[in-house]
């Protein structure tokens, strides 16, 4: 474990980053500094489909208050890499239950860059026609469902089976990002919610887990990370880690490219 600080730079330097990213340059060249040592393991990879998965929590590992609260607890740093990463993603995955409970726009508005594609985990058809995720933006939104059914005309169904293994009605992470492959989605941020990380984590399916922590002390609520060991897994799960320093937050940066 190592740790980098300097996590701020310049926009030209960010620029550098969105173009190893959506332009497809050489991800090789003089670190950009601080937001390089973030940022760059994401521009740089080359086996695609590529998952990052995003937590903000308290220092005592809690997402928010009250499973019908949602306040902001990353500090202005953490909020903006948030949006940082959903800058450099082709695709942003959430569950239905977090459209429910905290009505994400999950837009790009604190950094510069595109806004990726939205995916809605829905099996059971509970997305709010109202939500803000369906503004017309110009910004396509599709919903991952088990079955064939209507959709709002903003809506791109895309079917994926439920899995007999896996809970009744619900739909295996690898098939998922499988199908989203199939759409031509590289690079996919996986944003919540906490159950929706856990079982893309749990399944083995992500590359990288961002965590950054706030210095606040929630003492209830919800946790960021609630594991069910998948295909007999066992024991704790130790990824190569990096800890950057943001504003008041401390991200932990942590590589799972051996599990999958």
């Amino acid at each position: 474990m190592t740790i980098a600080y300097d996590a701020e730079g310049g926009e030209e330097r960010w620029q550098t980053v969105l173009r190893a990213c959506h332009d497809k340059e050489p991800a090789i060249g003089q670190p950009v500094c601080g937001l390089w040592d973030i940022y760059g393991p994401i521009a740089a990879c080359r086996h695609f489909p590529y998952v990052i998965a995003q937590l903000g929590q308290s220092l005592d590992g809690r997402i928010v208050t009250a499973p019908d609260q949602s306040p902001a607890i990353s500090g202005p740093e953490g909020l903006r890499h948030l949006h940082r990463l959903r800058a450099l993603v082709d695709a942003v995955i959430v569950g239905v239950g977090t459209v429910v409970a905290d009505d994400p726009r999950l837009t790009v508005r604190l950094a510069q860059g595109p806004s990726p594609a939205r995916i809605i985990i829905d099996p059971r058809f509970r997305l709010p026609a109202r939500a803000k995720l369906l503004a017309d933006d110009g910004v396509p939104v599709f919903a991952v469902q088990s079955r064939a059914g209507e959709r709002p005309p903003r809506v791109q169904p895309v079917v994926v089976p439920a899995t007999a293994d896996h809970a009744p009605g619900s739909i295996a992470p690898a098939a998922i990002i499988a199908s989203l492959a199939e759409l031509g989605f590289r690079r996919i941020l996986v944003e919540g919610g906490a159950h929706t990380v856990s079982a893309f984590l749990a399944a083995g399916m992500i590359d990288r887990l961002h965590v950054t922590v706030a210095p606040v002390i929630i003492g209830r609520g919800l946790t960021g990370c609630n594991l069910i060991p998948a295909n007999g897994q066992q024991g704790m799960i130790r990824p190569q880690t990096t800890i950057h320093r943001l504003g008041s937050d401390i991200l932990f940066d942590c590589a799972f490219g051996n599990i999958r």
